[in-house]
């Protein structure tokens, strides 16, 4: 197939790190699948520490995000853009929760390819039982006890992992998603490689593990103080506009004052003008006024 094929050197990677603790260390078959899942999750681990980071710098911003909503309800085009807009201000991505799941998938995919292939079942003829498993190369439809326990188990520990993740997750509905989807995927994971199940369950026990050491040593941060995300997000110019024009002012050199004249002089000598007083009109001439005769144009 094209996906087994662009896979191939994942699948490589895979069966070495399975040969090396079965040939080299000595662990069965199954434990091995288990420490390959450990080996997966701690290669992956500096972008889940990313992943958690990203999830409280959102619940963080939880109280403005939801102003924004209630802001914008009425239209989705501009909240969006809106909330864009706030990720990018606050260099938070949405979406770096998701990286560490996205990178899971090829493991789980060149897993399953390798546990179906002629060559591993060859290689653990004879040794291919783990437990109450009987053949980890091959689905468990054939077994009715085994089968309903290990079920059980999956969803167990599916559930286990969601409920310590979706302490994170604001949105109840995306936890409801989440928690259906053990169920759902039941008529699927029946007919996949007991080995895959078991990796599976592996990793959910590490998810559980990983999210309980979070949660003690990482507890989430402070939500963001009512207001405070509009002054952050608010640019220089603006600042600038709101609090800084007294600023700017004082910054500007000083402009000599102009030569007073000296009716203005004489008239702030006197009072006027300046403590709302009226101002007085200036004395008479001395000149004597000549007597007007004649008739009057």
């Amino acid at each position: 197939m094209f996906l087994a094929n662009v896979l191939q050197p994942l699948i490589d990677f895979n069966d070495a790190i399975l040969k090396f603790w079965h040939d080299q260390v000595g662990l069965p078959w199954g434990w091995s699948i288990v420490a390959l899942t450990f080996c997966i999750r701690l290669l992956i681990l500096p972008l889940t520490f990313r992943q958690v980071r990203s999830m409280q710098a959102l619940q963080r911003l939880q109280p403005e995000l939801k102003k924004m909503q209630e802001r914008y309800k009425d239209d989705k085009q501009r909240l969006n853009e809106e909330m864009m807009k706030f990720y990018r201000e606050h260099k938070v991505n949405p979406l770096g929760s998701c990286l560490p799941l996205v990178l899971q998938f090829p493991f789980f995919i060149s897993l399953f390819y390798l546990l179906r292939g002629d060559k591993f079942k060859a290689d653990i003829a004879g040794e291919a039982g783990f437990g109450f498993i009987p053949n980890l190369g091959e689905p468990l439809t054939g077994h009715t006890g085994p089968l309903i326990f290990i079920i059980v188990l999956y969803i167990a520990t599916q559930l286990g992992s969601t409920l310590v993740s979706a302490q994170t997750m604001t949105d109840k509905n995306q936890r409801r998603i989440f928690m259906a989807l053990p169920f759902l995927f039941v008529p699927f994971v029946i007919n996949f490689p007991a080995g895959l199940l078991v990796y599976w369950i592996s990793t959910n026990i590490w998810t559980i593990g990983q999210q309980l050491f979070i949660r003690r040593f990482l507890p989430p941060p402070e939500p963001l103080p009512a207001g405070a995300a509009a002054v952050t997000s608010s640019t220089p110019a603006k600042a600038a506009k709101a609090g800084g024009g007294n600023a700017s002012k004082a910054a500007e050199p000083a402009r000599p004052k102009r030569r007073e004249r000296p009716q203005r002089a004489k008239a702030e000598a006197s009072g006027d003008g300046a403590n709302g007083t009226t101002r007085k009109p200036p004395p008479p001439s001395p000149r004597k006024k000549k007597k007007r005769t004649g008739r009057r144009r």
